[in-house]
């Protein structure tokens, strides 16, 4: 696997998750997804606002829906093994865009906060979650992926 030697933009996201709903966003404060080009329907002020307002990145709409998926398969793994997980539970991934040598390369960290489960748990609930995850099968093997768990 090649190392990324100049990261170029990393697109975060932070994912929690809570007994009444889950939230997802970039970090930018949001994760809205809202497509324009020119020429869209619209007055002429509304679309060139619409062509400057900050959009998300091709890393942060990856890193979102990913950390929607492996908090999902965090979740399946926990109830497998009968383990509640805390209210503040969070994923937050980064995706890297760099460079080696002149081509373009992704690597990606995941972080589990878990507080209040046991270390060890902690680490086998994320480290069975990457294993499931379809995204973390996706990657595996073609991108450098670090997991971090923090309690």
């Amino acid at each position: 696997m090649t190392k990324i030697e100049k990261v170029l933009f990393t697109g975060k996201t932070h994912t929690s998750v809570s007994h009444r709903d889950g939230a997802g966003r970039g970090d930018h404060g949001r994760l809205d997804i809202k497509l324009s080009s020119p020429g869209s329907a619209g007055t002429h002020s509304e679309q060139l606002f619409a062509a400057v307002a900050p959009h998300p990145t091709a890393e942060q709409l990856f890193a979102g829906a990913w950390s929607a998926c492996f908090t999902a398969a965090v979740g399946l793994v926990a109830n497998q093994r009968k383990v509640v997980l805390p209210a503040e539970l969070a994923i937050e991934i980064e995706v890297d865009l760099g460079q080696t040598a002149g081509a373009y390369f992704l690597q990606a960290r995941i972080n589990v906060s878990a507080p209040g489960v046991e270390r060890e748990v902690a680490e086998a609930l994320a480290n069975e979650a990457h294993e499931i995850c379809p995204y973390s099968k996706a990657t595996r093997g073609n991108i450098d992926v670090s997991l971090s768990v923090t309690v």
